[in-house]
């Protein structure tokens, strides 16, 4: 179990009855989303496959916690931001399990959309998710929530994270640094970028959508980006200590490519403790915020909890 600074500490919300319900929420919009029919079917079929394959939908669900943070209620346009969200983080997940890429054959416990559609359908369909996520931020009946000033900042944010910069670039990073060792600093930035990126860009978004002031907007920030550290050293915990069944896909992956971890370099305990520093040093963030934020603060606890 990954140890969290929760010891002791009472719990002051449901937090799975309100994963749950944003949960829902989301997946909910996204089947109206992504329906049709004719020539299109097939592709479309691919992306629905991943999209509602599971997963606990957090990136989008920070999205709508952030907001309700600031006094906003998580409708239109935040749920519009959330769902564009999860469709840029599941077409990542559908091509780094590609062959080119992991080579994974599970992901959620399915087999992954590659093994189910073929490679090239499978590209197709990431390349749709991810496209169509700016779409979902475009729409008129989205923009007209929001000054265009606000629009153009959420896709700005949103666009950094995804690409060279963000998951692309520490994707790059992560294959370019297989079977080498690496220096650390070269491992957080790889991290930060990879999986930190836009777990702090859908925080962000929220943030926006609940016109936060300057020193709001900071305070998140600093909050999401901790929060995205934690949240892969307990990926790179949990490659070593889990299994299959609770993670869903091949356990001990990242020592059988030789990738650069956390316990790699720390060992799974001292791996734990900066878990424990790191989610410390996020709530502290949050310092400035009231019960509004509550959703954040046992979203850190939930998050580091997880076992998979």
């Amino acid at each position: 179990m990954i140890i969290t600074s929760k010891t002791n500490r009472p719990e002051l919300m449901d937090i799975k009855k309100y994963l749950t319900e944003k949960r829902e929420l989301v997946e909910n919009e996204l089947l109206t989303l992504l329906q049709t029919d004719g020539l299109l079917t097939d592709h479309f079929a691919a992306m629905r496959y991943s999209l509602m394959a599971g997963g606990k939908r957090i990136r989008p669900i920070l999205c709508l916690a952030a907001a309700e943070a600031l006094d906003c209620d998580p409708a239109p346009p935040a749920v519009s931001i959330a769902c564009a969200i999860e469709c840029i983080h599941t077409y990542s997940l559908i091509h780094d399990d590609l062959p080119a890429m992991d080579n994974d054959d599970l992901r959620r416990g399915k087999p992954t959309n590659h093994k189910v559609f073929g490679e090239a359908s499978a590209i197709l369909a990431g390349d749709g998710l991810l496209t169509f996520a700016f779409e979902l931020m475009s729409r008129h009946d989205f923009t007209a929530l929001l000054t265009p000033d606000e629009s153009l900042r959420i896709i700005h944010i949103l666009a950094h994270a995804a690409g060279p910069y963000g998951m692309v670039g520490g994707q790059s990073i992560d294959l370019a640094s297989e079977g080498k060792e690496i220096p650390f600093e070269t491992l957080q930035y790889l991290h930060s970028c990879k999986t930190g990126a836009l777990i702090t860009a859908s925080i962000q978004t929220g943030a926006v959508i609940g016109h936060a002031s300057d020193s709001q907007f900071e305070a998140l920030t600093g909050y999401g980006e901790k929060l995205g550290l934690a949240f892969q050293i307990v990926d790179d915990i949990l490659n070593v200590v889990g299994t299959e069944e609770e993670l869903g896909k091949a356990a001990g992956s990242d020592a059988e490519r030789n990738k650069a971890t956390y316990p790699l370099f720390f060992g799974v305990d001292k791996s734990r403790e900066m878990v424990k520093e790191t989610v410390d040093a996020a709530l502290k963030s949050l310092s400035e915020f009231d019960n509004k934020a509550e959703p954040l603060r046992e979203l850190a606890y939930y998050i580091l909890s997880r076992r998979s």
